[in-house]
């Protein structure tokens, strides 16, 4: 079983508990999701029309200030999966791939299933060169930032360059949405289940030169995503006060989470506007110790003091979060 955030079965299955005691913090999930709107029963029942998929699209352009090319899929994992092995089909068996690092694991496990030969960096001036290169911007789960122009400059010098802006909603200046379309090895890959919360309906976007996206969709068929998806996706990223009034919030709840962690110790390494990282004596006793107050977080295999946590809802989950924090300072 792969290392991942939002394993909660595993929390229940250590420590007990219903499953509605638990506040997953594991995962860079906004607790305050979108309102989901009224469906109109097609949605349910008919296929998704090419006209609804259109006008998600259209939403989907305007919401990320671009002109390019894009199309939706079951999620940015759908594309994390389908473009390592797309991309080898062309670029060829010998090739190698670069990926900054330490980032999410799901980029090194698709590139190596698909069967490039991966490597690791640890800046952007060590991916050039190669035939695939992969950025996370911003970072999960350090939060370290590019600026826009450094990503555009490397994607001269690599063969192909896949730049993950799952946790790009908030920090829209980071964004290279913007200047995508012209360069055939340029692709960004959009979440849509994070900021809004609905991780669940299992939307993302992935954006490109016109041929490469449609290339793309040669591979994932006329329906990529559900009815349902197309419908709330698109009445969602048309809201421009609800993300504002989001983005807002989730800046004041970064400097409360980070509050919380400093008085039990803890020291602020990075993160972003939808989850924090910080360093802790022991990551594995500190996460034990959120645990017995139905509190769960991420850690990590290659790292034995650090721990991510995602911020929470609504008054009730603060309330929550505060009191393990209190309860477990004996621990952390």
């Amino acid at each position: 079983m792969q290392d991942h955030g939002g394993n909660i079965d595993q929390a229940i299955q250590l420590f007990g508990g219903a499953p509605e005691s638990w506040l997953d913090l594991s995962t860079g999930i906004n607790r305050l999701p979108y309102p989901l709107p009224h469906l109109p029963s097609h949605c349910w029942t008919d296929l998704p029309t090419q006209k609804a998929k259109a006008s998600l699209i259209k939403a989907a352009q305007k919401a990320y200030g671009t002109k390019a090319a894009l199309t939706p899929l079951a999620g940015a994992q759908a594309a994390i999966q389908m473009l390592p092995r797309q991309k080898l089909m062309q670029s060829g068996p010998e090739s190698s791939a670069r990926i900054l690092t330490p980032t999410y694991n799901e980029h090194e496990i698709c590139a190596r299933a698909a069967g490039w030969t991966v490597t690791h960096a640890q800046t952007l001036d060590e991916l050039r060169g190669a035939d695939l290169a992969i950025v996370v911007n911003p970072n999960n789960p350090d939060g370290q930032c590019h600026k826009p122009q450094d990503l555009l400059a490397l994607a001269n010098d690599v063969g192909t360059l896949i730049v993950d802006e799952s946790f790009c909603d908030p920090r829209p200046d980071l964004s290279i949405t913007p200047f995508v379309g012209e360069q055939r090895n340029l692709y960004v890959l959009r979440s849509f289940g994070k900021f809004f919360g609905l991780a669940g309906l299992r939307l993302g976007f992935i954006l490109g030169h016109e041929q490469d996206i449609a290339a793309i969709e040669s591979w994932t068929g006329p329906w990529p995503v559900s009815g349902a998806a197309i419908e709330i996706g698109k009445k969602a990223l048309e809201d421009k006060n609800w993300a504002s009034e989001t983005i807002s919030r989730l800046h004041d709840d970064c400097v409360q989470m980070d509050a919380l962690a400093k008085e039990a110790g803890w020291q602020l390494v990075g993160g972003c506007e939808l989850f924090r990282l910080y360093h802790t004596q022991d990551a594995a006793a500190s996460q034990q110790a959120l645990a017995r107050s139905a509190i769960w977080s991420r850690i990590f295999p290659w790292s034995p003091t650090l721990v991510r946590l995602g911020l929470p809802g609504d008054r009730s989950e603060w309330e929550q979060t505060k009191t393990a924090f209190r309860e477990s300072a004996h621990a952390i």
